[in-house]
């Protein structure tokens, strides 16, 4: 049983021992079946809980569900998915006293195959075993988020937490919720609360003030490719800034784009950040770039979040660069915070805004350790020059 009463139903040669990843010599099966008919891994999910999981569990109070990581979670699934940790696999929570019994019960009665395809699978070096996880929903919450009551959660608490993660928890699809549990913690995990939604925004409106000008400054130095460099960063900034400013969280960067994709864009602003990657000069870019911020501003002001600014990009000082002056934007977000000690804060942002390491996003505990960063006072700390190493040291795991 791991931490938090769970239990992952597996077969007797269930995963292999920690450290012997890369060792296994042997083919590791997964549940793909060649040449059969693609199933989006959510329409899957569901076949195998309603037909599969919940009649072995009848005499067992339960929720299923398909949460947390995986391409399947966010419907970005593709037929390519199936190579790789891809099949039938779900989330069963139970009450603390029954998660043996109902581990038990799905281990002895699970089929060889559902629907064609292997129910206990492996990937990367992984013996296989089931992919069904047999836990409690505080258990399993607090180890996605780090918190196992959103209710509870402190706004410190929100910036604690990487947007994928929150992601995970509200995407997917829940099968079967009958106490509503489930339910009732996704809907408070829906959205930031309204202060730190705009203390978010300026942070993201800060990003973008501090390289605005970069674009055109290091193509003066001869520099293209730092130019291209600075422009791509922007871009990706923007995407998160619209993705924010759209209210939906931000998942993991390799779906960064699909994510942005599908938000509405009848400004055109994808158009102008395609147009900005694959400008072959600063002037390009930066054109590309002004109309992208013009656009987000328009979007900013349609929010009523914060005040209304002029949207129209203007000069950089007496250089010949052309800006936004995004720090405008930051400014006025951060001016509609009414929690005292948040707006009071330095605009570092939440801990996926200060750090972009895939390690530290996929460890809630890790990312808990950042908790110094928001102590109050961290304002004048930042003014004195203490920078987040600083700010973290001694802090425990």
């Amino acid at each position: 049983m791991g931490a938090g009463g769970t239990r992952r139903v597996s077969s007797p040669a269930a995963a292999a021992p920690a450290g012997s990843v890369g060792r296994v010599q042997e083919p590791t099966p997964t549940s793909r079946a060649p040449g059969q008919p693609f199933t989006p891994g959510l329409e899957l999910a569901a076949g195998f809980a309603r037909e599969v999981v919940s009649p072995l569990l009848a005499d067992v109070p339960h929720a299923s569900a398909l949460l947390g990581w995986g391409s399947d979670v966010l419907g970005y699934d593709t037929p390519r998915s199936t190579d790789h940790g891809w099949g039938p696999r779900l989330q069963v929570f139970v009450a603390a006293g029954d998660v043996e019994r109902a581990a038990a019960l799905v281990e002895a009665g699970l089929p060889q195959r559902y629907r064609g395809r292997e129910v206990r699978f492996g990937w990367d070096g992984m013996r296989p075993r089931s992919q069904v996880e047999v836990t409690t929903w505080p258990g399993w919450l607090e180890r996605q988020i780090g918190f196992a009551d959103p209710q509870a959660m402190s706004w410190r608490d929100w910036l604690l937490v990487p947007q994928q993660r929150l992601l995970e928890v509200v995407a997917g699809a829940v099968f079967a919720d009958p106490g509503g549990e489930v339910a009732r913690a996704r809907a408070a995990l829906a959205w930031f609360p309204d202060d730190v939604h705009r203390w978010l925004l300026a942070c993201q409106w800060r990003r973008l003030a501090q390289e605005e000008p970069f674009v055109q400054r290091t193509a003066e130095v001869g520099d293209e490719l730092g130019s291209a460099v600075v422009a791509a960063r922007l871009v990706r900034e923007a995407m998160r800034l619209a993705l924010l400013l759209a209210g939906r969280y931000a998942p993991y960067f390799k779906w960064l784009g699909t994510a942005f994709g599908r938000l509405e864009h009848a400004d055109g602003l994808d158009g102008h950040l395609r147009r900005a990657v694959r400008a072959v000069d600063a002037g390009g870019r930066e054109e590309a770039l002004c109309a992208a911020y013009e656009a987000l501003a328009r979007r900013q002001n349609a929010t009523s979040l914060a005040e209304e600014l002029d949207p129209r990009v203007r000069g950089f000082h007496e250089r010949p660069a052309r800006v936004l002056d995004a720090d405008r934007f930051a400014a006025a977000c951060r001016e509609a915070v009414t929690e005292p000690a948040l707006r009071a804060l330095p605009l570092l942002g939440s801990v996926d805004q200060v750090a972009d390491s895939t390690d530290l996003f996929g460890s809630p505990a890790a990312c808990l350790r950042l908790r110094a960063l928001y102590r109050d006072g961290a304002d004048e700390r930042a003014r004195d020059g203490v920078g987040v190493e600083a700010a973290v040291e001694g802090v425990g795991p």
